[in-house]
């Protein structure tokens, strides 16, 4: 089977074109300056030619804060390079999975979100994917929409590698504890997404680690596990003002996950401990 990477120099599509290397697939990784998704011609010529069974778009403008200002790019990556790939995805009859986010919510909730719960999303990044999530739905019909959050991994810069660079340098940090959420690592996160992207159990799938906490919190564990000795204190969002509006309360309930027989990821807290050990 041919299976298509978009992003594949980014944190996730570096960890799946690496599991991927590992399984029978022949693969096509293509990074931005390989494949820019939001040349419509390109992405057809492309899609055409390879004609995949699967193209799996990690390609993503994610810049939170950033997208308040480029508000044009973050549409053009995050919504018509996915109509693109979406478009050229059901011409040649090839599945689609597109990785959105926790941010198409507006954190107003006080239970985890399930996937067919009412969207809102407060700035730019989380409105863009959305609109990539409505073209995937109205143009395809074997899409997989696959929303995470709080991303770490080897790959890239994340929270995690934010963290224990800080503590290098500062005796003390204040880290937000009024956002709530669940870490997810990008081992467990591409793991899910390959063993979904064979199946036929289309839809919307919430995917992250088990369990949620604050930012603060996940700091805090952040140097406990690494037995780092650092003056940490938790801080509200008022106190450390962005540009861009953040859900207060973004977890995840990885409902379609259960129902369609997956088995649920590991607890944030294990795969943390796992990063750690394997990459510091």
């Amino acid at each position: 089977m041919k299976i298509v990477v978009t992003g594949a120099n980014g944190q996730l599509g570096q960890e799946l074109v690496r599991q991927l290397q590992q399984t029978n697939f022949e693969l096509y990784p293509f990074t931005k300056s390989d494949l820019d998704i939001t040349n419509e011609n390109i992405v057809n010529e492309v899609i055409t030619k390879i004609k995949p069974d699967i193209i799996i778009n990690a390609a993503a403008y994610t810049k939170v804060d950033q997208a308040e200002i480029e508000e044009e790019t973050a549409y053009l990556v995050n919504a018509f390079g996915q109509r693109n790939l979406a478009v050229a995805a059901e011409k040649v009859g090839a599945k689609i999975c597109y990785i959105s986010t926790d941010y198409v919510f507006d954190g107003n909730s006080t239970v985890p979100y399930r996937e067919y719960d009412q969207t809102n999303p407060l700035g730019v990044y989380g409105k863009s994917k959305l609109v990539g999530e409505e073209l995937t739905k109205s143009l395809c019909s074997r899409y997989f929409i696959v929303r995470t959050a709080w991303v770490y991994g080897e790959f890239g810069q994340n929270f995690v590698k934010t963290m224990l660079k800080l503590a290098k340098e500062k005796e003390e940090l204040g880290v937000v504890n009024d956002q709530i959420g669940s870490p997810t690592y990008t081992v467990d996160l591409a793991r899910f997404v390959i063993e979904l992207v064979q199946t036929e159990k289309f839809g919307i799938y919430h995917t992250t680690n088990d369990g949620f906490c604050s930012w603060y919190e996940f700091a805090k564990a952040v140097f406990e596990e690494s037995n780092i000795d650092v003056k940490l204190y938790p801080i509200t969002t008022e106190q450390f003002p962005r540009p861009a509006a953040r859900p207060k309360y973004s977890v995840l309930d990885n409902f379609s996950m259960e129902v369609n027989g997956f088995v649920k990821l590991r607890h944030w807290r294990e795969a943390l401990r796992e990063f750690l050990r394997n990459n510091v």
